[in-house]
């Protein structure tokens, strides 16, 4: 197969990597508040997505780093748009990070 197609499937594979992980959290944060066990909710939506985002990569990498990296990349763009996609309504947009006036003292 060509290395190209392998690395753009791998990127591929990542964003769909992700958006299972993703929305499976988006999913598990809107059930958890009528859930009978709430932690038991949690804790099984953390180990179901992990172990299927860990053994996707190991399939996916199959030793190959640039693979491995491409599908992290994938990954990442997943979470962005699971992010904006399930962002309120009126929810402003985030913005960058200011700088804390109160972590700043004289002695």
């Amino acid at each position: 197969m060509n290395e190209t197609l392998t690395l753009v499937l791998a990127l591929a594979a990542g964003v769909v990597l992700g958006a299972m992980f993703f929305g499976g959290l988006w999913w598990t944060v809107q059930r958890v508040v009528s859930a009978k066990r709430p932690a038991l909710c949690v804790l099984g939506s953390l180990l179901l997505r992990t172990s299927l985002a860990l053994a996707g990569f190991f399939v996916i990498a199959r030793g190959h780093w640039e693979r491995l990296l491409l599908c992290l990349v994938g990954f990442v763009i997943a979470r962005l748009v699971v992010t904006w996609l399930t962002r309120s309504p009126g929810e402003p947009q985030p913005r960058p990070a200011e700088e804390n006036i109160h972590a700043h003292y004289s002695r």
